[in-house]
């Protein structure tokens, strides 16, 4: 089996962190502070390096440091005994650096599945509570990952459709419709879209059942659970659908048919969650989403990846959390990073669990090892 972890991590000036640097375990690592400590800032670092921005901030400058000029994140990589390096360097008023063994990337895009990584987080319940374009965001990210010929047609179709958006404002404001101009643009919106519905459709046969498996292992199977995916592609032409709505389209400035409008709706013994899930059961629900997506792209690209875990004991009782840990300590998980509020707590856990581990202490944007222990 390939392996690959995070050896080693060097922060300047990122969000509360003036300078930090950490060599971490290959298996189980573990922050504890207070909350607003920078626990999370240390998560959001690892996973710049996989995904070239932030989990939580997509404006990059807010991410420097208050009052410094830049913010730097250099991270090492053991991969089959091989070492990678990778940085990124966000200037302020300038274009963002991304190297991978010192060489910089044209696109950002040419690096999205080297390192996959799986974030779980408090906020990931907005992928149950708020609009769709989130719960796209979350299955565009996971099939991006290990498939470059599906972020290239996403690329093109909102590249596409930020031009008919475009030319539906002006076709509303100057009153004069370039019929040739949209049936052009119709085409290619097709063309690209059908490969995402096609590729969507497809991942979430496959998805579905490794999610049903692990929700029914962190529900202790009290429920049963279900995705749907909502579309109107595969109904009819896309070109069809968007001539129909051209009037509509053009009153509202915007495409109201394609991919771009598709949504996953998640069940719960038959009825929306978001109405009738539980905290807990909302929590568990976006855990096993995270913990499928863990395993398919560990299926797909053959690399175990590094998983994150943000406040994890929140909304769970003590057995569920006991039960989770033990799984990511298990050989068919790799790298973990964990946050915590209590050192004795996470330190009972992993005693249990007798895997390889590192403890961080975090305080005020300072990270300093607790210990290393072996056993």
């Amino acid at each position: 089996m390939q392996k690959m972890f995070l050896q080693q991590i060097r922060l300047t000036d990122f969000k509360n962190y003036a300078s930090a640097e950490l060599e971490f375990s290959e298996k189980i690592n573990c922050f504890i502070g207070n909350n607003g400590s920078g626990k999370t800032n240390m998560l959001d670092a690892i996973y710049y390096l996989s995904y070239c921005k932030s989990y939580f901030n997509t404006i990059d400058q807010q991410n420097i440091r208050h009052h410094q000029d830049f913010f730097a994140i250099h991270g090492s990589y053991k991969r089959n005994g091989e070492i990678d390096t990778v940085s990124c360097v966000q200037k302020r008023n300038h274009k963002k650096s991304f190297r991978f063994n010192k060489k910089e990337y044209d696109r950002l895009a040419d690096h999205i599945g080297k390192l996959p990584l799986v974030m779980i987080s408090p906020y990931d319940r907005d992928l149950i509570n708020e609009g769709s374009e989130l719960r796209r965001k979350f299955v565009d990210s996971m099939i991006s990952q290990s498939d470059p010929m599906y972020l290239e047609a996403l690329i093109h179709y909102n590249k596409i459709l930020a031009q008919r958006n475009f030319l539906l404002r002006q076709l509303a404001e100057n009153g004069k419709t370039n019929h040739e101009l949209i049936e052009i643009l119709n085409e290619q919106m097709e063309q690209w879209g059908m490969q995402l519905y096609e590729k969507r459709f497809a991942f979430l046969n496959e998805f579905t059942p490794v999610f049903e498996k692990f929700y029914a292992f962190v529900s202790d199977s009290k429920e049963s659970v279900a995705i749907l995916y909502e579309t109107t592609m595969g109904k009819s032409p896309l070109t069809q659908q968007l001539a129909a709505l051209f009037e509509r389209d053009k009153a509202l400035k915007y495409t109201g048919a394609g991919p771009h409008k598709d949504d996953l709706k998640w069940l719960i013994n038959g009825y929306p969650l978001k109405k009738f899930g539980s905290q807990g059961q909302q929590k568990s629900f976006v855990i096993a989403l995270k913990l499928a997506q863990f395993e398919h792209t560990h299926q797909l690209m053959g690399y175990q990846p590094i998983l994150l875990f943000d406040d994890i004991f929140d909304k769970l009782d003590d057995q569920r959390v006991e039960q989770i840990i033990d799984l990511v300590c298990r050989e068919n998980f790799g790298q973990v990073f964990i946050t915590d509020t209590q050192q004795h707590r996470i330190q009972r856990l992993l005693s249990i669990s007798k895997s390889d581990h590192r403890l961080f202490s975090i305080q005020s944007g300072a990270a300093l090892p607790i210990q290393s222990i072996t056993q």
